[in-house]
């Protein structure tokens, strides 16, 4: 946003939880239109502070996202999922903000076998987490439907790329084959999943921003569908590694078979994702070996190294012990 407009501030508002680092700002350090606050969006006194200063538009990208964690503790979802997007749409209200995007996810419509989900079909999620966003999705229709409130929701499929925790799927997978560490996939690894470049997904968001309808829903999808155990085998690919690295553990609970969206409403605004999954892929791998200073600290925490960690007994957060030799050299292979 900051390179593609010269007549934007930016404001951005992060508790720094686990999921949460600093150094991602470092490239707006120096800018002077990016003012970075450290601050809970369940605070209402803060959020009244910064809003009640003159906010055009806020885009709710905070929420707690991991299905394994929602499983573990689902309270902390609820928390900040619903209970934080209150507070925003209240106070956006309260001080008249201009728009307000709330930023969901595929998972609240559950699995579709067949097809495709389109923004009208009725919520089903099978996740604490996705109960949390299907629940804030809700809240941000009602405020529109009471209140008039300018708000529009967008719901992504599956995001990858540089800088995403390693508790999701691709991050964890790829720094697990990188360390010769087994890649756990669970049940069968044949629930398919669509994959959106992360830029994509903000060059869509973007898009609704600027020319989103009051009161819409928009799907983002890119209709790169493929199965877990399809993207472990990619990744193993990339890295010039074997298949006998993957193994097959117990199943999710309520672990959702497919999911699909149909994204012809945002496709009609004009957007359209500009990259392919194999090279997106390639060079994600790429940024997390060119990179691993930023992950080497973190990859340490239960939900990367536990292979289920809602069977196992201990908590997030605990470090688990690890006498594997560092990276020393690793070889990308053309796909």
């Amino acid at each position: 946003m900051l390179s593609k407009y010269r007549n934007i501030d930016i404001i951005n508002l992060d508790l720094l939880t686990y999921a949460g680092r600093i150094e991602n700002l470092h490239d707006f350090k120096n800018n002077p239109h990016h003012k970075f606050i450290q601050g809970d969006i369940r605070d209402r006194k803060t959020i009244e502070q910064i809003v009640k200063e003159g906010i055009d538009v806020i885009v709710n990208f905070a929420a707690e996202t991991h299905v394994d964690r929602s499983i573990m503790k689902a309270g902390s979802f609820i928390l900040t999922d619903v209970y934080g997007a209150y507070i925003l749409l209240d106070t956006s209200r309260k001080y008249d903000v201009h728009k307000i995007i709330q930023i969901g996810t595929d998972e609240v419509y559950g699995s579709i076998i067949e097809s495709s989900f389109k923004e009208s079909e009725t919520l089903d999620p099978s996740s604490p987490y996705a109960a949390s966003k299907a629940s804030a999705d809700l809240m941000a229709r009602a405020f529109y439907k009471t209140y008039g409130l300018n708000v529009i929701i967008t719901r992504s499929s599956n995001n990858f790329g540089p800088y995403q925790h390693p508790e999701k799927l691709i991050p964890k997978l790829l720094i697990r084959a990188l360390h010769n560490q087994s890649l756990p996939l669970y049940g069968d690894g044949k629930q398919i999943r669509d994959w959106i470049y992360v830029s994509d997904n903000c060059e869509a968001i973007d898009l609704v921003v600027q020319n989103g309808k009051a009161g819409e829903i928009y799907n983002i999808a890119s209709r790169n569908e493929r199965t877990n155990l399809e993207v472990a085998r990619l990744i193993l690919k990339i890295l010039g590694k074997t298949d006998t690295l993957i193994k097959f553990v117990s199943d999710r609970p309520g672990h959702d078979r497919r999911y699909s969206l149909d994204a012809t409403k945002i496709r009609s605004l004009g957007w359209k994702p500009k990259h392919v999954f194999e090279e997106s892929l390639k060079d994600t791998v790429t940024w997390y070996i060119d990179n691993e200073w930023w992950w080497q600290r973190i990859r340490k925490d239960w939900y990367v190294q536990a292979d289920t960690p809602w069977e196992s007994s201990k908590r997030a957060g605990n470090q688990v012990k690890d006498n594997r030799s560092p990276i020393t050299k690793t070889t990308i292979m053309n796909l």
